[in-house]
């Protein structure tokens, strides 16, 4: 599995990161340590997955987490995270 993490603001992307995992383990897992690592790399703290994060997710492979999702503030518009590959 790989996963596009990108960092937004102003419509510019700031960072970005492909993040993969071909263990031999659950899509859940793989998709929370994916998000895990791109934040150790990005220096942020983890996002809340809200319920249109779930349900974007679900139904696309792809959510953005806004300043809501953070507990600290960001300096960013939003981290966009994004399934590109599927095992």
């Amino acid at each position: 599995m790989r996963i596009w993490v990108k960092e937004f603001s102003d419509n510019h992307l700031l960072k970005d990161m492909v993040v993969e995992n071909n263990e031999n383990d659950t899509r859940t897992h793989k998709v929370f340590d994916a998000l895990e690592r791109a934040c150790v790399e990005f220096d942020l703290s983890k996002p809340m997955w809200l319920e249109k994060n779930i349900r974007e997710f679900k139904n696309h492979s792809r959510t953005k987490f806004y300043s809501d999702c953070f507990v600290e503030a960001i300096d960013f518009d939003y981290l966009d995270f994004q399934v590109i590959e599927e095992d």
